[in-house]
């Protein structure tokens, strides 16, 4: 776990020293933070690598090398940044509506997650202490039906989803959505995500606090929990 926009002495062993810190909103990613589930993760990527690849009319292996090229294209003239499998499409010119879709009819939770009673414990937690929204690279469907499989999609306020804005994260316009939704200025909010460049980077930009995580299982050592 990584820390931004903290104070210097806050960490994730030193609970007592970040209650006084000003929070009142998180917004956190999903996939990879939320739950982690590699079998998941791997369905969602391939599906639309598939379809890709019938659209093109190519090989599922050449379209996962075109893909694979496209993001090392990307990284070398961002330095070294990553980016959204969406935008990765867009370069090939299909449309975030096409993205949308694509993943609408194509991205099935229900066969890979299941109920999380210590994460729900977390997220009671925190829910009950702040306003709590999600900002995620999947439609808005796709995002309910994730909290809803792991169980805890009750306690959101709201998901910011691709087809909220029209535009992926790392943009700036889904974070912005999701501060006007939350009624609160970014200087109170935290950003968790499992990616620096998709998840921390722009909400540091809009002055919000960043927590990079390595998968749900270090949830339970958030300094403000």
């Amino acid at each position: 776990m990584k820390l931004f926009n903290f104070p210097d002495d806050i960490a994730p062993t030193n609970f007592a020293s970040a209650q006084n810190i000003d929070i009142s909103a998180l917004i956190f990613d999903i996939d990879n933070t939320l739950y982690t589930n590699a079998a998941y993760l791997e369905h969602q990527i391939d599906v639309q690598v598939q379809r890709f690849a019938d659209m093109e009319g190519i090989s599922f292996s050449e379209a996962e090398k075109r893909i694979a090229d496209a993001r090392s294209d990307f990284a070398a003239k961002h330095n070294g940044a990553k980016t959204s499998f969406a935008l990765i499409m867009k370069s090939f010119g299909y449309s975030t509506e096409e993205s949308i879709k694509w993943r609408s009819e194509l991205i099935q939770p229900e066969k890979y997650l299941k109920k999380d009673t210590e994460l729900r414990a977390i997220m009671e937690k925190l829910a009950s202490r702040y306003k709590i929204i999600s900002v995620t690279n999947n439609p808005v469907e796709i995002g309910w039906r994730n909290l809803k499989a792991i169980g805890i999609d009750d306690l959101f306020i709201d998901i910011v989803g691709l087809d909220t804005c029209h535009k992926s994260k790392p943009a700036r316009e889904p974070f912005l959505k999701g501060l006007e939704i939350l009624g609160e200025p970014a200087k109170k909010c935290v950003s968790i995500g499992d990616r620096y460049d998709i998840d921390i980077a722009t909400p540091l930009e809009l002055g919000m606090r960043g927590v990079l995580v390595d998968g749900s299982k270090e949830l339970d050592a958030l300094p403000f929990l």
